[in-house]
């Protein structure tokens, strides 16, 4: 049967051979027939019915494409774009008179030339082997991006010429904004597709030039009929492409042009989901291309939500219902596009994650599915197994699609059933058979089934399940209209101890001016989930404390129903939910004011995994680059997001006892030192973009950067905590004299004033996305009236003859964290000079015991019977005191003092040194790490550092009795 059918196949192949050679001859034109060109031409012949047809019937056309090499090599960036115009440009002169409408004839004429000779180049290339998949798509969607362009240009230039120009009221000259939509906009059009387009202007106008105006909405909807006509209408030459409008606000009932001011009122007031859908492939294909990339900004926000929308599940679940009942409806079996396991369920899977997560990733705001897969994979978000099979499916669907729809020049993707045409294909795939060509068809499309049919699943409970009646009890007491004393008799039932403290938090949450004023979505969705939470709590130690936590944080993030949704669609997210703000109010609080973390929720693997620093650095390295054009506003929120996924991690690890205390406080100084290496790069770019480079030096070497940040107090003694503050110094070295390479030149110390005022505008400025970091600038030089950013020679100075003994005890605390790393040496150096300086143990014993009572008149106010494990006597701040004066005695004749910045590394070197023995120093440390570790549980529970006097006696009398050994007067 294969050898009957292949014989036919050759036949038929060798007779368009014959027939093309004599159409050539009669028409006076030769070519080489052991030509490459001429090969892929024939090889082509076999395989498609169009080719063979459009060369016999222009002959001149195939040979030219032969002569002019263009079927054995790809096209340059603009080269169709240069066919076109020369085509164009060899029409008969317009007339003055010509309308528009008599326009139309001939350029109908060029561009259905034009495409015949291209479509045919393009089938002969993917036919032949000689182009890829991606090669193909590109010039299908440059053929028509080229031709719709180029139409538009003559047919706008016409219509101004005959009706005038449209403006704007200021009389700036408007132009029409196309928008290609689907596989266009994505640049992944097939063979035989239509073209779906959106067409806008910027703004109401009339037109001028001529006695009588017209409204610009007048002018743009007869130029954009005058458009569709051009590219699809059905002439005796054909069509250039079919045209579908239908996308567009409102579809046919619609206008056919908008306002970019009315287009952006439609998708904010009543954008449906499947035209967000619809969107995110959308591409500016002609016309203004700088108008149109401002209607897509402002469109942005309605197609990528600038958080996580889960909220969209249940339209996507329905879209994805309707295919499913399609396939089934229609018996789509053999429909490689819409059939099950086909291109639409690869394109869907992307579109799903891209809806969801595109807002806040901006890699996945890419309207081609390849580079979507691919994103997906390397984000995490999908299995690279997933995303290849899916890739690979894609392709060899694409290039099915292509070869049917070549064959004929024919909209079709139903696989044939003729078993010729079945032939032709699988050999126009690369298999000698058919059933070998099905069986790898086949083996994709179940791979891509499979992944579909995974998409959006729902946990369903089983009836039998004994944990569905528990649920079903909870939602009476959260739907049904019920008394208090009801209510707490089904929560009593359900196991909650103290069922009047659950009721009435309930019925509060309901009472909420937020509750009340959802939506219906909402509601419906809030009734899902309380019986959940109700259901998760009573489990908990605490169900009521839980109970509330939980309903303080929704009634925070109610009004954002996505976040709803994402506890209800994911079990999991809401199990680890309950278990970290049962342990921490802190985090609770935290969420409450982040709810885009909630999606950290749903990977155990990374929530309970916090990265060390080098991965920090490559994580935020990856998310910075991925900020669409340098968007300070984006690189500010992806900032403040990277800070809070990562504090959240910590969070996570520290309640459940897999990171201890001082990993705890070593993981959130990472976290900040990354930060700032980051905000220094980027306000350093920014300012050298528009200023030019500073010049700096050294001891009379040439600086880099010349900038430096360096750290104080809990950040420069690697003692960070959740909420801490960031005390900074900035230094830098530059020289007297302009900025170079710049627009706007500067004095270079005032570049290093600009560079340290933006940073700490960056760190601290309020967004949408909360505070990077609070900062505090109080320890440099001369304090709050000294200069935000020192140099370097009078830093030194101040710090060797001008500082106070209070800011030598800072600056033990003090170290390098980024920048100029000449510059960071130079500091330490300046450091180690400082604290080894000698100094009068008496004064130095005075100056220290009198600032430590100063600090506590003006910050303790301790309740009788209480202890402040801060600042009370014998508490924590006593120890760090205890040690700075320590080091400031000692460092003269011990330089090892000065390494360390950190009191319980230098409480281990005072031992080392014999100036504290082993035991006390021992005792010491202890007792100051039994102090962080209870500030810090407090401070997770958010209770106050004040305990009762009776804890921590032992500890506090040792302490007491050191600092009178150590410090007291003589």
């Amino acid at each position: 049967m294969t050898d009957r059918l292949s014989q036919q196949l050759e036949e038929r192949r060798n007779q368009r051979r014959i027939t093309f050679c004599s159409a050539v001859a009669d028409a006076g034109l030769a070519f080489s027939t052991d030509s490459h060109a001429a090969r892929a031409l024939v090889e082509a012949f076999g395989f498609s019915e169009f080719v063979a047809n459009n060369c016999i019937r222009h002959p001149q056309m195939a040979v030219e494409l032969m002569d002019s090499a263009d079927l054995l090599r790809p096209y340059e960036t603009d080269q169709m774009a240069r066919h076109l115009a020369s085509r164009l440009q060899a029409m008969a002169p317009a007339t003055p008179e010509e309308t528009a409408e008599q326009r139309l004839v001939p350029l109908k004429t060029a561009l259905r030339h034009f495409r015949r000779r291209e479509m045919v180049r393009i089938a002969i290339r993917d036919l032949a082997g000689l182009s890829r998949l991606d090669e193909t798509m590109a010039d299908l969607s440059a053929l028509a991006q080229t031709a719709i362009d180029g139409a538009l240009t003559i047919l706008y230039d016409r219509l101004c010429q005959t009706v005038g120009t449209p403006g704007d009221n200021s009389g700036n000259p408007q132009r029409l904004v196309v928008l290609g939509m689907g596989k266009l906009g994505a640049g992944e059009l097939n063979f035989s597709s239509d073209v779906d387009l959106i067409f806008a202007f910027p703004c109401a106008g009339e037109t001028r030039g001529r006695p009588r105006a017209l409204s610009n909405e007048a002018f743009f909807t007869r130029l954009c009929r005058l458009l569709i006509q051009a590219i699809g209408d059905s002439t005796a030459e054909g069509f250039v492409f079919r045209v579908d409008a239908r996308l567009r606000p409102f579809g046919d009932s619609g206008p056919l042009v908008m306002t970019f001011d009315h287009m952006e009122d439609y998708y904010q007031s009543q954008g449906r989901e499947w035209e967000r859908y619809a969107l995110i492939k959308a591409k500016v294909v002609a016309g203004d291309a700088a108008a149109g990339k401002e209607l897509l900004d402002r469109l942005r926000p309605f197609v990528f939500r600038r958080y996580l929308d889960f909220g969209v599940f249940e339209s996507l679940r329905e879209m994805k219902q309707k295919i499913s009942a399609e396939v089934r409806r229609k018996r789509l079996d053999d429909n490689i596009k819409l059939g099950s396991g086909g291109i639409r369920e690869i394109e869907f899977f992307g579109q799903m994650f891209q809806l969801i997560r595109g807002g806040v990733l901006p890699a996945l705001q890419q309207p081609a599915i390849q580079t979507v897969l691919t994103v997906l994979a390397s984000e995490g978000y999908v299995p690279p197994a997933v995303s290849r099979e899916l890739i690979e499916a894609y392709r060899f669907l694409r290039n099915s699609e292509h070869r049917l729809q070549e064959a004929c020049d024919q909209q079709t993707h139903a696989l044939p059933t003729d078993p010729l045409a079945r032939l032709e294909l699988a050999r126009a795939m690369g298999f000698f058979t058919w059933d070998a060509y099905l069986t790898v068809l086949n083996r994709h499309r179940n791979q891509v089934a499979t992944h579909f049919a995974g998409l959006l699943a729902v946990e369903a409970a089983s009836s039998t399940d004994p944990g569905s009646a528990v649920v079903a009890r909870l939602a009476d007491a959260w739907t049904a209209s019920l008394t208090t004393a009801e209510r707490c008799q089904l929560l009593e039932k359900a196991g909650f101890t103290e069922s009047a403290t659950a009721a009435h938090l309930l019925e509060s949450f309901m009472a909420e001016p937020g509750t009340r004023a959802m939506s219906g979505a909402g509601k419906r969705r809030l009734d899902r989930l309380i019986p959940r939470v109700l259901e998760a709590a009573v489990k908990c130690d605490e169900p009521e404390t839980v109970l509330q936590r939980v309903l303080q944080l929704l009634k925070q993030i109610q009004q954002r129903i996505s976040y709803l949704s994402l506890l209800i669609e994911y079990p999991t997210a809401l199990t680890h939910l309950i278990r970290l703000v049962g342990a921490s109010p802190w985090i609770a609080a935290f969420l409450s004011r982040h709810p885009v973390l909630l999606d950290e929720l749903l990977d155990p693997r990374t929530l309970y995994t916090p990265p060390d620093a080098a991965a920090l650095k490559t994580s935020l390295a990856h998310q910075l680059a991925s900020v669409p054009d340098g968007d300070p506003e984006y690189q500010m929120e992806a900032l403040r997001i990277f800070r809070q996924i990562n504090t959240l991690r910590v969070a996570a690890s520290d309640i459940t006892s897999v990171l201890p205390l001082m990993k705890v406080s070593d993981h959130l100084t990472w976290i900040a030192e990354t930060v700032l290496e980051a905000v220094v790069d980027i306000c350093w770019a920014h300012l050298v973009a528009r200023h030019g480079r500073p010049t700096c030096t050294l001891n009379g070497k040439p600086c880099d950067k010349g900038f430096a940040v360096i750290g104080y107090g809990k950040l420069g003694g690697l003692e960070l905590g959740y909420a801490s503050d960031l005390d900074l110094v900035f230094l830098h070295a530059a020289d007297s004299g302009e900025t170079v390479g710049g627009r706007q030149p500067i004095d270079n110390t005032h570049f290093f004033a600009r560079l340290g005022q933006r940073v700490v505008h960056m760190l601290s400025a309020h967004t949408a996305a909360g505070t990077l970091y609070e900062t505090d600038m109080r320890l440099r030089p001369n304090g709050s009236s000294g200069i935000l950013v020192s140099h370097v020679d009078g830093y030194d100075s101040y710090q060797m003859e001008k500082a106070w003994t209070w800011e030598h005890q800072a600056l033990i605390r003090a170290r390098p964290i980024t920048g100029d790393a000449a510059l960071l040496n130079a500091f330490s150096a300046i450091r180690r000079r400082v604290l080894r300086l000698p100094r009068d143990p008496e004064r130095l014993k005075t100056e220290v015991r009198d600032m430590r009572e100063r600090m506590r008149e003006n910050r303790l106010t301790v309740k009788p019977g209480q202890f402040d494990i801060k600042e009370d006597t014998g508490a924590l701040i006593d120890i760090e005191f205890i040690v700075q004066y320590l080091v400031l005695r000692h460092a003269a004749t011990h330089a090892e003092l000065t390494r360390w910045t950190d009191n319980v590394r230098l409480l281990q070197t005072l031992a080392e040194t014999g100036i504290v023995d082993n035991v006390n120093a021992y005792r010491l440390r202890q007792a100051y790490l039994i102090y962080r570790a209870a500030m810090h549980r407090r401070n997770l529970r958010e209770g106050a550092t004040q305990v009762d006097a009776r804890r921590f006696q032992h500890l506090r009398a040792f302490v007491q009795r050191f600092w009178q050994k150590t410090l007291s007067a003589v």
